[in-house]
């Protein structure tokens, strides 16, 4: 029995327990965090006083307690919690036996589906940015010839043109829009056809403090607050340190930029046990999560749907290429980004990368 008592304590899913009337009789800490219920609040309640107003979940454990059948459902059923944001999860209830034969309530299983659903959506991205990239690629080999030749021209008419003329000022928007032009080009080849990631050590919490003091600087004209929240024991990982440099410098750049005058801008850094990624032949790993939070202005709904999309913006000046070279970068490190949120209280952009060493 005790061995049984270990199991339940221990598995990931959370397991739930109702007798013949829809009480709860047992609840895991696993759906204790779930649910956002505790066991104390739980026992001897009904499940349709906790699960109030969720009715697609109801129905099925009424359902199985009715007609003592199996029910499963492998769609998406949105769980609302007390303290928290609404989960995605599966459910399966099955009928609870006794030695006779006779049923004794329901066991319900919840299975939390949003760091999955995440991953799907991560690689529903790649495979936008993949396609984009294989046109942008021909596109940018099309555009630099000729562009090189508009400005080799245009510096030619700048240099014979008198300083006092009013030409000079027209032959200098040229070459500057030219360069323009041309260094969106250039991010459009990253993001087409990157340099293979040269792998070695990296030492995230150093990284991260570079940017910061780097980027307090560039921020001087703002009133912008920085918070470091490094794990102190997280140990070198392996990645291209140019290209993680080059992501976490676009994402706390980023954050400075939503904020108009005032803020804060909070870096975290932890390991994230409760995912693994697994490798053939080694043991599972867990992933390094690495937060970025702001107080600027946020993004809308309708703007989270794109901001991955190659030339979506929302700034006055960009190429809109920034997150979609993010995207790629983490991607190219077996890892994956995320955003949360809100108009008018900040966004939070989320790197997970496996702790490989």
């Amino acid at each position: 029995m005790q061995l049984y008592v270990r199991v339940l304590e221990n598995v990931e899913d959370a397991v739930v327990a109702l007798d013949p009337v829809g009480r709860f009789t047992l609840i895991n800490p696993a759906a204790e965090a779930c649910t956002g219920i505790s066991r104390r609040l739980a026992l001897g309640r009904t499940f349709e006083d906790l699960f109030q107003g969720q009715e697609a979940l109801c129905s099925l454990i009424r359902a199985a307690l009715s007609e003592g059948r199996s029910i499963f459902n492998y769609e998406d059923i949105l769980l609302h919690r007390p303290t928290a944001a609404p989960v995605p999860v599966s459910v399966s209830v099955s009928p609870l036996l006794t030695n006779a034969g006779d049923q004794d309530g329901v066991v319900m299983i919840l299975r939390d589906l949003s760091r999955v659903r995440e991953l799907e959506e991560a690689v529903r991205r790649a495979d936008r940015l993949s396609m984009v990239g294989t046109m942008a690629a021909g596109l940018a080999h099309e555009i630099k010839n000729p562009l090189g030749g508009i400005k080799g021209a245009a510096q030619l008419l700048d240099r014979d043109t008198a300083e006092q003329s009013h030409l000079k000022e027209y032959t200098r928007v040229m070459i500057r829009e030219v360069e323009r032009v041309n260094s969106i080009i250039e991010e459009l080849m990253d993001l087409a056809s990157p340099r293979q990631p040269e792998m070695g050590e990296v030492h995230l919490g150093k990284m991260l403090g570079d940017i910061v003091l780097f980027q307090k600087e560039a921020l001087r004209h703002k009133e912008v607050d920085f918070s470091l929240r490094l794990d102190p024991s997280i140990p070198p990982i392996r990645g291209d340190e140019h290209l993680l440099t080059r992501l976490f410098l676009n994402l706390i750049k980023n954050a400075g930029e939503a904020i108009t005058h005032r803020g804060t801008i909070e870096i975290l850094s932890r390991v994230a046990s409760e995912y693994h990624v697994n490798q053939p032949g080694h043991r599972p790993v867990p992933f390094i999560v690495v937060e970025v939070r702001d107080t600027g202005k946020g993004i809308s709904p309708s703007q989270m749907e794109q901001i991955f999309t190659p030339f979506f913006t929302t700034k006055t000046k960009g190429s809109g290429l920034g997150l979609a070279i993010c995207q790629k970068i983490v991607s190219e490190h077996r890892g994956f980004l995320k955003v949360d949120s809100h108009p008018g209280k900040g966004s939070i952009f989320t790197v997970s990368l496996p702790f490989c060493r």
